[in-house]
């Protein structure tokens, strides 16, 4: 009978911790003034849903300021993974935020998919993938910057030696595989730093989570989680978004959720990076979150790294 209870119990939090808001009201509070030498251009803030329970920051990047510079950052450590903390001490830059998925099990580690810095291809694009004994040919979303330093997030493949870029995801489905991809749709994509991860959660000024056409089917990166996201607005700012979760003041959301913080934050376009514990923001080498709960941060393959001349 205890055992009985238990489970009921355990199911009653389940059900309540499953519950996906349509609205969430976050009270954003600009915490600028907290940081010292903070450079022109970049904001910060802080804010809380009491409600779900959530607590989030994001940071505001003018793009167009010619003193600031973004990147896409990739570790040099033997093991191919460091802190974000450690991208901002080592590389002196203003803002770090965590990247794309990586392979935890691999010394060292390894990218899934697309990673370019500095025009150098270190991963390459996620062509196809097999799940239940069926293989998707995917154009998985990707966050990248062009020579001018500008902000762009698409629906890519790999064809030949080019990266190609679609106006649409290509229309996956469990079980309904696509088998081939039209290159003839498909646009070149010039990015000299980018990396993929996914899947896109705002495009074109409205919520678009395209979990299913990428094929995050069958995996728990739809389900409630502490995240990370990175969008841009119409105006040339540049948004990146923590969200904690996995703990009693801050439960994290599922891509719904986060689609719908980032679109109350004007983006136009906006992605799902990496999240869960290597979900980290990190502002003149001060961490502001705690990631999946703790004060420690996991090391990550990748970063976008925020810098001031």
């Amino acid at each position: 009978m205890r055992i009985l209870i238990i489970l009921f119990t355990c199911t009653l939090f389940s059900c309540g911790e499953i519950r996906s808001f349509r609205s969430i009201p976050m009270g954003w509070k600009n915490i600028s003034s907290s940081f010292d030498e903070l450079p022109d251009g970049i904001r910060i803030y802080k804010g809380r849903n009491k409600q779900i329970p959530l607590n989030a920051w994001y940071v505001i990047i003018d793009s167009k300021n010619p003193h600031l510079n973004t990147d896409i950052v990739v570790s040099n450590d033997d093991d191919g993974r460091e802190t974000p903390s450690q991208f901002a001490e080592r590389l002196n830059a203003n803002v770090v935020v965590n990247g794309g998925y990586f392979l935890m099990h691999k010394n060292p580690t390894e990218h899934v998919g697309l990673l370019k810095d500095n025009d150098v291809i270190i991963s390459h694009t996620l062509r196809s993938m097999l799940k239940r004994e069926k293989r998707y040919y995917l154009t998985r979303s990707a966050l990248g910057f062009d020579k001018t330093g500008q902000m762009d997030i698409a629906w890519i493949a790999s064809h030949n030696d080019s990266i190609l870029e679609w106006k649409e995801p290509a229309k996956n489905k469990p079980d309904k595989p696509v088998t081939e991809l039209n290159y003839e749709k498909g646009k070149y994509w010039d990015m000299s730093d980018a990396l993929q991860a996914g899947p896109i959660i705002v495009s074109n000024g409205r919520k678009n989570v395209t979990a299913v056409e990428e094929v995050f089917f069958w995996s728990k990166i739809p389900d409630i989680h502490p995240r990370t996201a990175v969008g841009y607005t119409k105006e040339g700012e540049n948004i990146f978004l923590v969200v904690d979760g996995r703990q009693p003041d801050s439960r994290g959301v599922d891509l719904n959720e986060l689609a719908i913080l980032m679109f109350d934050l004007d983006c136009e376009e906006a992605i799902n990076l990496d999240g869960g514990g290597s979900s980290a923001l990190v502002v003149n080498g001060k961490l502001l979150n705690r990631p999946a709960g703790f004060s420690t941060q996991r090391e990550v393959i990748s970063a976008i790294a925020v810098f001031s001349e």
